[in-house]
């Protein structure tokens, strides 16, 4: 005899039946992990939701960004003027006797020394590569540069709350020197906006969905 079509033995083997649903229907939700929602994790800082809603005190202020560049441009500014001391005491004369019918003398003319114009060179090229570091690698990865650590701060994406990686951090820095390049009042304005902007934003950070926050 076969069973009618829809219709299953039970498995063989002795199998308890499942327990019954309690009354009134669906069972219970399991508790959340560590007694908070679910898929929340917690830790300090700001969220990647509220980094971007924060009040405006939260933000770190004007005078604290720009005393933390002041100190990431103290160790360029050694490093060039190095380079410039040298270009300027190693310069050389040379002079040269007329010795024409018109007995025009000796002329001097002062000019930098191989030696100088190597200093410069050199200089101006591990300027830079501390500016890519620090500018750059170490505030794209870690969020602060030096002048900003020692300030006690960060930048992060204000949609994620993390650092915005090293080559966004370069672009950030890159649209600086084109605001200076193109005007000196467009750079102005870029970097005073943090005054009475409601997340101290410069004109840079809204383009590039940053903000500074505290560490």
């Amino acid at each position: 005899m076969t069973d009618p079509p829809g219709n299953y033995p039970p498995p063989p083997g002795n199998y308890p039946p499942p327990p019954p649903p309690p009354q009134g229907g669906y069972p219970p939700p399991p508790p959340p992990h560590g007694g908070g929602f679910p898929g929340q994790q917690g830790g300090p800082g700001y969220g990647a939701a509220a980094v971007g809603a924060l009040p405006k005190e939260a933000y770190t202020p004007w005078g604290t960004r720009v005393l933390a560049y002041i100190i990431d441009y103290i160790p360029y500014a050694i490093i060039m003027g190095i380079g410039w001391l040298l270009l300027i005491g190693t310069r050389e004369t040379a002079c040269v006797t007329d010795t024409s019918e018109y007995q025009l003398g000796e002329f001097c003319a002062t000019g930098a020394s191989t030696v100088g114009q190597l200093s410069i060179f050199l200089a101006a090229l591990i300027g830079l590569a501390y500016v890519v570091w620090n500018m750059g690698y170490r505030q794209g990865t870690t969020g602060s540069s030096i002048g900003k650590s020692i300030m006690k701060f960060k930048i992060v994406s204000e949609k994620t709350g993390q650092p915005i990686g090293f080559g966004m951090s370069v672009v950030r820095e890159l649209i600086y020197l084109v605001f200076a390049g193109l005007c000196g009042i467009i750079w102005l304005i870029a970097v005073l906006f943090p005054l009475w902007d409601d997340r101290r934003q410069t004109l840079v950070d809204k383009i590039i969905s940053t903000v500074a926050v505290p560490l």
